[in-house]
């Protein structure tokens, strides 16, 4: 069997792929290449921490792993090209072959059940975390009882149109590597706006803005400032988790890394999902100019920004680049006001600006409880709240971050 006829399917394994179709296949098979082959897919199964018949769950992974012309047109949306299904068709014609293939008939010398019936205890993926890896196994055993290729492939497309494809498809997040490539992040928090006590006016706006966003409605660039600690880093993490199943996607970009926003702009743009842009932290230094280029991505560039994407930023400052007294002196400046406005704009650019100030006593003290609650810490509130006084008195003041940082530190003395 060539699977150089594959018109769609390459990914990270595919020299394996064909290597095993060339092993399947051969009238005399080569006894050393067959032990190559099997080692290579237990490394393959231990490194993505699978459990169940290895060979099918490798052949499940090439399928929706694999970002390429027909799998891309059918996330999200589904299959709407009759002539890509019928091109496509010759793909998952040879892919169910190979996946219905009986790898004990091998010929080794130890017991192959041990790779139909492969299992990995633990749960800590370094490539996918448990929620994507039970999605390639559960779809692996949906393909297994397939009666014929029309239903291999309709199962296939039907897992492309609900969980999308490739890299980002089966994850939520992502950062940029040094090259300004998207590397998906693997350990992201399952927060939820819950986990955030408070704040309700300030949720509010956020998923209001999001929920128009992933629903094809316009929706605006957002700004989440105010004090530190106070829940603008969780408030992105709850989001990012509550519209992953409605095809939203959060990319986060420092600072240094401006220079690519078009690159991945243009990678993004022709996507079936709704991609958030995240900026961390961000600020301006006086000496520091990368807020020029960031004012033209946002909007004033030449270019239509793309409506499937949006940029999100958090900021302990309003308006996000450093302020003096000097900007109010003119100090050789003919147009000292031109400068200040210049200054000024960044921040104006994000249609939506939220505030998280810090809490009051009285919701600090809501907060602690609440997180005691959670946390199933046996203390009384008098003597939770008296020690969480005493504890931020000697930290670092009033926030959620504080909140957090003072159940950690009860958690780990009992």
């Amino acid at each position: 069997m060539d699977t150089s006829r594959l018109l769609f399917y390459t990914c990270e394994y595919d020299s394996l792929l064909a290597r095993f179709a060339r092993l399947l296949t051969s009238e005399d098979i080569d006894v050393t290449e067959c032990y190559n082959c099997i080692s290579e897919l237990i490394a393959f199964g231990t490194k993505h921490c699978l459990s169940g018949n290895l060979w099918k769950l490798y052949i499940t992974y090439v399928m929706v792993y694999n970002e390429n012309p027909y799998s891309v047109s059918c996330e999200i949306k589904g299959s709407e090209s009759e002539s890509l299904d019928s091109l496509a068709r010759n793909d998952f014609t040879i892919l169910k072959t190979l996946f219905d293939y009986n790898i004990r008939s091998l010929p080794v010398d130890f017991d192959i059940n041990n790779i139909c019936d492969f299992g990995i205890e633990s749960d800590k993926d370094k490539i996918f975390n448990r929620r994507i890896r039970d999605r390639i196994c559960e779809l692996a055993n949906e393909l297994e009882v397939s009666k014929n290729v029309t239903e291999f492939q309709e199962k296939v497309v039907a897992f492309y149109k609900t969980f999308g494809v490739g890299m980002l498809g089966l994850h939520k997040a992502f950062r940029l590597d040094d090259n300004g490539d998207i590397m998906p992040i693997n350990g992201i928090a399952h927060v939820t706006f819950d986990d955030l006590v408070g704040y309700e006016i300030q949720k509010n706006k956020l998923i209001s803005n999001t929920n128009a966003f992933v629903c094809g409605r316009r929706a605006n660039n957002c700004l989440l400032y105010g004090d530190s600690g106070t829940g603008k880093s969780t408030s992105i993490k709850a989001i990012t988790n509550q519209y992953y199943d409605k095809g939203l996607r959060v990319i986060e970009v420092y600072k240094h890394q401006f220079k690519y926003i078009n690159k991945i702009i243009a990678y993004l743009k022709n996507r079936n999902y709704y991609f958030i842009i995240y900026m961390d932290d961000l600020s301006f230094e006086d000496f520091e100019i990368e807020y020029k280029y960031l004012k033209a991505v946002i909007e004033g560039g030449l270019e239509k920004k793309p409506d499937n994407i949006l940029i999100y930023a958090t900021s302990n400052r309003r308006h996000l680049i450093k302020e003096s007294f000097s900007d109010n002196l003119t100090n050789g400046d003919l147009h000292k006001n031109d400068s200040k406005e210049e200054k000024l704009s960044l921040a104006d650019r994000f249609g939506v600006s939220i505030y998280y100030g810090a809490p009051t006593p009285k919701e600090f003290k809501e907060i602690v409880l609440s997180l005691r609650d959670k946390s199933g810490i046996d203390m009384s509130d008098e003597e939770i709240l008296s020690e969480a006084n005493k504890w931020e008195l000697s930290h670092n003041g009033l926030s959620g971050r504080t909140a957090r940082q003072f159940i950690d530190y009860i958690l780990g003395t009992k």
